[in-house]
C-alpha cells in the first residue's frame, strides 16, 4: 500500500511542482518584435550555420556535409554548384530554404528549383520547382534527393555528386541577394534481407469531426524552421502581422495523419479590402520538403483554410499517388507555415488546430540511428531523440527540469521531517510506505 505524504506544506510543494510540469506552456517562446504594430522578423538562419557561396562552374562548387547547415544567398537568374559526397547505405536529402526579407515582391512564378546530379549529369531523382504564387514573396523550401536501395533508381553508387539551386521564374537579373539556408541529411538504409514496408490503405484525408476542446493555448511561432515553435494536438493562439510567416513544428510518428486548420479572426483596423491569398497555409516534412500549400481570400472578416495528410509510411515514398502522398515519408517533426499577405491592414489574431490521427506504427527496420540523423521524434536536430514531446516542450529558462525536482523534493522531504521528528529515527527516505 502506498501512504499519503503529510504535511500541508509538503502538499503545497507537490502542487507546485505539478503545476510546473504541465506541458499547457509547451512550446510558446515569445520573441523579442512580437509587439503589435512591431517590424516583421527576418527569417532566422540556424545557430551556427556555416557561409558558404555557390559557384557558376560546376568544378569550383564548395562541399556541403552531411548533418550540417549552410547559409548563402541567391540573386535573380543565378544557378549555383555545391558538391555532396553521397555513400551508397543512406537515402540524402539535401534542401534549400529561400527566405527574402520581409516585404520583398515577386511574380507568381518565381521561386527555386533544386537538383542532385552526378557528375556525368544524371539526375538522381525528381525535384519540382517551389514557386511563391503571388506577389508577395515567403519562406519557401525544396529538397532534392537520392533513394537508396533500388536498382532502378540512379546515383545508387557511392562518389561526389553535385548539388544545384537555381532560380526560377521571369526575373533574369538584378541585384538582390536574398538569403538561402542548405541542408544536407542522410536517412539511413534498411537492413539487409528487411522487407519494405506496405503503404497504408483506407484512410481519409478528410479531417475528423472535432471534440470538446477548451480554450486554446498561447503561442509565439518563428520566423522559420530553426526556430518554429513545438505545438501538439489541440488549439493554439498567435497573432500575425502582414507580410509575416509563423512557424510551427509538430511530431508525427510512423501511422499517423495531421489535420491543420489556420483560422483568422476579422480585423479590427480600417480600410479592410479583399485579397487573393490573404493567408497562406503551407505543410513541410521533417528534410524541408513541401507536402501542401494551400491559400484563402481575406476580407477581413473570419475565414480560414484547411488541409490534411496522408498518414506518414515509409512506403509512401515509391507508392505514394501524390506528391502530398510522397511528402508523408518520414517520422519526425512536421512544419507548419501560415503567412498573412502584407496588404492586409494590421495585426490580425490567428487560431491554429492541429489534430493528430491514428496510432503509433512500428517503423521500418533502419540499418542505423534515424532519429539521430533528425528522423526521429526528438529535438529537430536529433540530439535527444528519445525524449516525450510534454518534456521536450518545457519552457523553462535558466534552470532545467531536473534541478526544479530535486529542488522541489528535498524541499518536501525537509518540510516532512520537520513536522513529524517523532517518526524520523533512522529512516531517512521519502514519506512513502510499500
Amino acid at each position: 500500500m502506498v501512504s499519503r505524504p503529510r504535511g500541508g506544506a509538503a502538499a503545497g510543494v507537490a502542487a507546485a511542482l505539478c503545476v510546473l510540469l504541465l506541458p499547457t506552456a509547451a512550446a510558446a517562446h515569445p520573441r523579442s518584435d512580437d509587439a503589435p504594430g512591431g517590424a516583421v522578423p527576418s527569417y532566422r538562419l540556424a545557430d551556427g550555420a556555416v557561409p558558404v557561396t555557390g559557384t557558376a562552374s560546376s568544378a569550383d562548387g564548395p562541399q556541403l556535409e552531411r548533418g550540417k547547415i549552410y547559409s548563402d544567398t541567391i540573386s535573380p537568374g543565378q544557378k549555383k554548384y555545391y558538391r555532396v559526397r553521397l555513400d551508397d547505405t543512406s537515402s540524402a536529402f539535401v534542401s534549400t530554404v529561400l527566405a527574402p526579407p520581409p516585404g520583398s515582391e515577386s511574380a507568381i512564378l518565381d521561386g527555386i528549383q533544386v537538383a542532385l546530379v552526378s557528375t556525368d549529369g544524371r539526375s538522381c531523382g525528381s525535384s519540382p520547382a517551389v514557386y511563391f504564387g503571388g506577389e508577395t514573396a515567403r519562406p519557401v523550401a525544396a529538397y532534392a534527393s537520392r533513394r537508396i536501395g533500388d536498382s532502378s533508381v540512379p546515383c545508387q553508387e557511392a562518389g561526389d555528386y553535385f548539388y544545384t539551386v537555381a532560380w526560377a521564374g521571369s526575373k533574369t537579373g538584378g541585384t538582390a541577394k536574398w538569403p538561402i539556408e542548405l541542408r544536407y541529411m542522410s536517412e539511413p538504409g534498411l537492413k539487409p534481407g528487411a522487407a519494405e514496408p506496405e503503404a497504408p490503405t483506407g484512410w481519409s484525408s478528410k479531417a475528423p469531426s472535432p471534440g470538446e476542446g477548451g480554450a486554446p493555448q498561447k503561442v509565439s511561432g518563428g520566423t522559420g524552421f530553426n526556430d518554429a515553435a513545438a505545438v501538439d494536438d489541440g488549439a493554439w493562439r498567435d497573432d500575425i502581422r502582414p507580410g509575416e510567416s509563423r512557424f510551427y513544428r509538430v511530431p508525427v510518428a510512423w501511422g499517423q495523419q495531421l489535420f491543420l486548420r489556420a483560422q483568422l479572426a476579422n480585423t479590427t483596423s480600417d480600410g479592410s479590402s479583399f485579397t487573393a491569398n490573404g493567408l497562406r497555409l503551407a505543410l513541410y516534412n521533417t528534410a524541408r520538403g513541401r507536402v501542401a500549400d494551400k491559400s484563402t481570400g481575406y476580407t477581413g472578416a473570419p475565414t480560414g483554410v484547411d488541409l490534411g495528410t496522408a498518414p506518414a509510411a515509409y512506403a509512401n515514398r515509391f507508392e505514394g499517388d501524390t506528391d502530398a502522398e510522397s511528402a508523408m515519408r518520414f517520422q519526425g517533426w512536421y512544419y507548419v507555415q501560415v503567412s498573412l499577405d502584407p496588404k492586409v491592414s494590421g495585426s490580425v489574431p490567428l487560431t491554429l488546430n492541429v489534430g493528430i490521427e491514428g496510432a503509433a506504427q512500428q517503423g521500418p527496420a533502419y540499418d542505423g540511428d534515424a532519429a539521430a540523423a533528425g528522423f526521429g521524434l526528438g529535438d529537430a536536430d536529433g540530439s535527444t531523440s528519445g525524449t516525450s514531446f510534454p518534456m521536450r516542450a518545457l519552457g523553462f529558462t535558466g534552470i532545467g527540469v531536473g534541478t526544479v525536482l530535486v529542488l522541489g523534493l528535498g524541499t518536501w522531504h525537509l518540510l516532512s521531517r520537520r513536522r513529524h521528528p517523532a517518526e524520523s529515527g533512522t529512516d531517512t527516505g521519502p514519506a512513502y510506505s510499500r
